[in-house]
């Protein structure tokens, strides 16, 4: 016998209950093998009227003893989304119908007879008796009809605790909650080792504590019905703070692929963001990461990934006037248009704002500098060596109007940034996982580069169809700029045409949504996620995702890489966690990046 089963089947000389503690460890080395049961079973049980003390914890075990003459659908809900720990175990034993029936008509019959007894007396109608008429009559109609079933029902719940007064608190709480729905429980008094077995997964219900009830009212307890927010293939993005599920979903799965992340400073939002990205990378997906705090380099070196650091002294160079090969059903004509439009948009944030007339010269200057290097729509763009900077401004020098915008274009040319710009590529992003750093770069030239750098990733996007992930982190930063606000709105209505998945992750939460195209990149997001907010914010977050006050004070006081998770109308809240081994490489943290470099570093020594 198990010491599970000696612990609950150990009995005296006189048959009578025995002290638990009178198992001794040697009965297990006697016995001669460990069991899965003696392994999972407590250290030690303690028998008491009211509960039972398994090892550390204390559990009491609870029946329900009646129920109202109508059951909601979801009654039952409030419970089963309890946050607490408890068990549940609902014992359904169908009733042969031939045997009911038949007690029906004694049953009808007495009714019947007590209503004309007090009609003869000349009493009132009693209406308790008269409903009790016709419930039995409509059930035993239903029950001929086969309509309906009668089911003997056991209900029991065993709640967990450290103490008896946290028991007597949460069976306060679930017994409040049940007698505001008519629905009385009792505690198995002097039956706590039985109630307890009756809720193990075995299949044994030993208190046999039953209520009648037919197929209708018994669906209602339908116990499958907590806040579950999953799929079954995808990420681990978290755990469902409701009843601790997993939230599991495949984001190239969903209407769209993009997705948004608010929080504020050090809520964990760029945690979350590494952790999804790690695994989504095991899902043979390639990830591109616009990192404009340095965050992501240590992933990047762990993973096997590259690293470019963006800045005025920086080796690795973008050169705007790139043109990506067409791909199948696009024409030369379209690549090159839609490449002038952007670099249009690039010379409005370098030059801070363009006149129309500007805008028309600039245009004019675009096209005239790509006809310089023999580039028109007809051209092969896959053997061409596009303009630079300095060519653009040379044509530029030569047009009418445009003696004011060549000033404004010398510092990127020949002046302090030229550097930056005025380079032919030399960034090669053939690798499944790329992290573009902004760090270095002055604040004043960050939109510029962030906008030039996801023009760049968004061409080569366009030349290879694959399953990529983009995540452009602290995107307040493009919110700035209209055009570049205007083309992160692009790259979320169009990447689900090249099977792109946007990732957008803010701190400036009030930043981003007052620009224009801030509410429309967040409904083109099938996730959004909100963790930790500051008090500013909430209330503008609250508007637009209809929360409750439960769920505005829950962003407002939880912790770190807590938060809600929404798909579609559904959210639930979420907790993110890692594992140890992605922690360490994740981590953010400058005390523990400190206590990884010094066990580096003595490692080494």
């Amino acid at each position: 016998m198990s010491l599970l089963g000696k612990i609950f089947d150990h009995k005296d000389k006189k048959g009578q209950d025995a002290d638990i503690s009178s198992i001794l460890p040697q009965e297990i080395y006697e016995a001669g093998a460990l069991e899965l049961k003696d392994i999972i079973a407590p250290s030690a049980v303690k028998v008491n009227p009211r509960e039972l003390n398994l090892g550390e914890k204390i559990v009491r075990t609870f029946f329900v003893i009646s129920y109202p003459r109508f059951l909601s659908e979801g009654w039952f809900s409030p419970i089963i989304n309890l946050d607490k720990i408890f068990d549940i175990s609902i014992f359904i034993h169908p009733i042969e119908t031939a045997k009911v029936l038949h007690q029906f008509q004694k049953k009808v019959a007495e009714v019947q007879s007590q209503i004309h007894t007090r009609e003869e007396k000349g009493l009132v109608r009693d209406p308790m008796l008269d409903t009790a008429y016709q419930d039995l009559e409509n059930l035993r109609d239903s029950l001929q009809q086969a309509q309906e079933r009668l089911f003997d029902v056991g209900l029991y719940i065993s709640i967990y605790g450290d103490s008896t007064e946290e028991l007597d608190k949460i069976e306060s709480e679930i017994k409040s909650i049940l007698e505001s729905k008519l629905v009385y429980l009792r505690p198995a008094l002097f039956q706590q080792e039985q109630g307890y077995r009756s809720v193990l997964p075995i299949g044994s219900d030993e208190l046999t504590v039953h209520s009648k009830l037919n197929s209708s009212p018994l669906s209602s307890i339908f116990p499958f019905i907590s806040f579950d927010l999953t799929s079954d293939k995808g990420i681990l993005y978290g755990v469902n703070r409701h009843n601790s599920s997993l939230v599991l979903f495949d984001r190239f799965s969903l209407e769209n692929y993009n997705s948004i992340t608010f929080a504020k400073s050090g809520a964990g939002k760029s945690f979350a963001s590494k952790l999804e990205i790690i695994r989504t990378l095991m899902f043979d997906t390639e990830v591109i990461v616009l990192d404009p705090e340095r965050e992501y380099e240590y992933l990047a070196q762990a993973t096997g990934g590259k690293y470019f650091n963006i800045s005025l002294n920086s080796p690795h160079h973008i050169n705007p006037f790139d043109l990506p090969t067409p791909r199948e059903g696009e024409s030369g004509a379209d690549v090159l248009r839609s490449n002038i439009i952007n670099l249009v948009g690039i010379f409005r944030i370098m030059l801070g704002g363009l006149t129309p007339e500007e805008d028309a010269i600039i245009d004019r200057a675009i096209t005239e500098t790509y006809a310089l290097k023999d580039i028109n729509p007809d051209t092969d763009f896959s053997n061409i060596e596009p303009p630079l900077l300095s060519d653009f401004e040379l044509v530029l020098a030569g047009m009418q109007g445009g003696e004011s915008l060549v000033q404004r274009l010398t510092k990127y040319t020949r002046g302090t940034w030229s550097g930056f710009l005025n380079r032919p590529t030399n960034v090669d992003i053939n690798n499944k996982f790329i992290v573009f750093s902004l760090r270095d770069m002055e604040d004043e030239l960050k939109p510029v580069a962030m906008y030039i750098v996801t023009h760049y990733i968004w061409n080569a996007i366009r030349k290879n169809l694959k399953k990529r992930l983009l995540v452009i982190d602290e995107a307040w930063w493009m919110m700035k700029s209209e055009d570049t606000a205007s083309f992160l709105l692009s790259l979320a209505k169009r990447g689900r045409k090249y099977y792109l998945g946007l990732a957008t992750i803010t701190q400036d939460v009030d930043d981003f949504l007052k620009s224009p195209y801030g509410l429309p990149i967040l409904t083109n997001s099938s996730i959004q996620i909100l963790l930790k907010q500051s008090q500013t914010s909430i209330d503008n977050l609250q508007n637009i995702f209809n929360l409750t006050d439960e769920e505005k004070y829950l962003l407002l006081e939880s912790d770190v890489g807590e938060g809600l998770f929404f798909v579609g109308l559904k959210h639930v809240a979420i907790k993110i966690i890692a594992s140890y081994t992605e922690d360490q490489i994740i981590t953010s943290d400058p005390s523990q990046i400190l206590a990884i470099k010094k066990a580096k570093d003595e490692m080494g020594g």
